[in-house]
């Protein structure tokens, strides 16, 4: 008796995304303990020794809320307890664990298999609980204040996760996002009216970050770890509505859902392929563009011809100078489209107006046919 069909659906979408991968290499799996990332990484624990790999686990502690740190030792428990699994090839090297870090022996928690479940690979036996992952660390993290909490809790867990990743050696960092996620984060990207990058949502390979789940529903997810007998953790904070992601997952995709017809979900994250791969070549053009109209890239003062400028398409020419800016220093998370459409005006407008400021202490101005950003 083969998988569950949920099963096979996660196994075969990391297995996709792991092909590339040499024999030997280090995948690692961010896992928070929810049915997204758990049904990951329970599918990286079968797919990897399968495919000559090691596999291990990464799981964040924000510290936002009461038992988070006895959570994400749990969730490091269940990785590194057993797990069916084939023998390991003789080519490659033996599991390897920081003794600090390594969740081994420790009571099973809450969250983990039930010893009594059929073996949902098709083995028929009763297995123990556990991934079988070869190692686990909890990564413990301070959120800082800065950009409301969602965001800098994003920031931190990436800069650990990254830190990770660098530190360990690893060729991939598996993350667990959905279809239902890039909806959301398309959704998003339209309340704020961003362009067309933000509504791209998420790339499903992002240097060594890869999101193997993003073609597949949260319900698959859901229904993997109930054919597994895991038990996911239900984190507060996804039921907290000060949190706009929660109203948008909580409110208005099941209303759109419900007076639009079952898809849109779906429709929505082909909306974010579609314009992603517009995104990407227009930002392709924009890169070419920004080495023809550079007379000077020193950061001190990009310099930038205004003819070249005036023969691009808007949507290029906005792409060059915003690339402009950002090498002169101004920071992307200030920059807006306003600060773009006001120094766009310089070219597109031009009557003599006086220079325009841009964070950073930076300012961009027209001089005798071309574009100077400088501080």
């Amino acid at each position: 008796m083969g998988p569950h069909p949920a099963v096979a659906e996660v196994r075969r979408a990391v297995r996709e995304a792991l092909a590339d991968l040499g024999s030997g290499s280090l995948v690692l799996v961010a896992c928070s303990g929810g049915a997204d990332s758990l049904a990951l990484a329970a599918a990286l624990g079968f797919v990897a020794p399968r495919a000559g790999l090691r596999a291990g686990l990464l799981t964040v502690d924000h510290g936002l809320q009461e038992g988070s740190a006895a959570q994400a030792r749990t969730v490091a428990t269940l990785a590194t307890a057993p797990a069916p699994r084939p023998a390991r090839p003789a080519h490659i090297a033996a599991p390897f664990a920081r003794d600090t870090a390594r969740a081994a022996s420790s009571a099973p928690g809450p969250h983990d298999l039930d010893p009594g479940a059929p073996d949902a690979s098709g083995t028929g036996g009763n297995l123990a609980p556990g991934l079988g992952l070869d190692f686990a660390e909890v990564l413990t993290v301070t959120v800082g204040a800065g950009g409301g909490p969602e965001a800098a809790a994003r920031e931190a867990r990436y800069a650990a996760l990254g830190e990770a990743c660098e530190r360990l050696g690893a060729a991939a960092v598996l993350l667990g996002h959905t279809r239902d996620d890039q909806a959301e984060t398309v959704l998003l990207g339209l309340a704020r009216g961003s362009g067309l990058r933000s509504l791209s949502g998420m790339s499903g390979t992002a240097g060594r970050y890869r999101r193997p789940l993003l073609d597949l529903p949260r319900r698959t997810t859901v229904a993997a770890c109930q054919a597994l007998g895991l038990r996911p953790w239900d984190d507060p904070h996804n039921r907290d509505l000060r949190y706009t992601r929660v109203r948008v997952r909580t409110a208005v995709l099941p209303l759109l859902e419900r007076e639009l017809g079952p898809g849109v979900a779906e429709a929505l994250a082909r909306t974010a392929d579609l314009a992603r791969a517009d995104a990407d070549a227009l930002d392709g053009w924009a890169s070419k563009a920004y080495a023809d109209c550079a007379l000077s890239d020193i950061p001190e003062a990009v310099t930038l011809a205004v003819p070249a400028l005036e023969a691009l398409p808007e949507a290029v020419r906005t792409r060059v100078l915003r690339r402009a800016a950002l090498r002169a220093g101004s920071p992307s998370s200030a920059l807006t489209a306003g600060h773009v459409r006001a120094v766009d005006r310089l070219i597109t407008a031009w009557h003599g107006q006086k220079a325009v400021d841009l964070p950073g202490g930076l300012c961009a101005l027209r001089r005798y046919g071309t574009l100077v950003f400088q501080s």
